[in-house]
């Protein structure tokens, strides 16, 4: 999986059903500043073509997109490597934060 984005959409699409508006709302509250159309989409268009997302319209002009079982596994392995990648830097950041 490339990248920390595709990590971040696929987790939140897999909460619930998205937009990329949606998607470039919630990533703008959780980091603070917003990605571009130019970011998002192709990012999903990636993730669709990969058989990780698909589209689930509504009959309406906004695309939303669910996770799909594949995407589920892609995700369950990038959680574990992020988990074995970071969680060992807790004591890191705890020294960091009582400076």
């Amino acid at each position: 999986m490339r990248g920390f984005l595709t990590f971040n959409v696929l987790r939140l699409v897999s909460k619930r059903g998205m937009s990329g508006e949606d998607l470039r709302k919630e990533l703008e509250r959780r980091k603070g500043s917003r990605p571009s159309p130019g970011t998002i989409y192709p990012v999903l268009k990636s993730m669709s073509e990969n058989g990780w997302i698909r589209e689930n319209s509504r009959g309406g002009k906004e695309r939303r997109y669910v996770i799909t079982a594949r995407g589920r596994k892609v995700l369950e392995a990038a959680t574990e490597k992020f988990i074995s990648m970071f969680c060992d830097m807790k004591e890191d950041f705890e020294r960091i934060e009582a400076r």
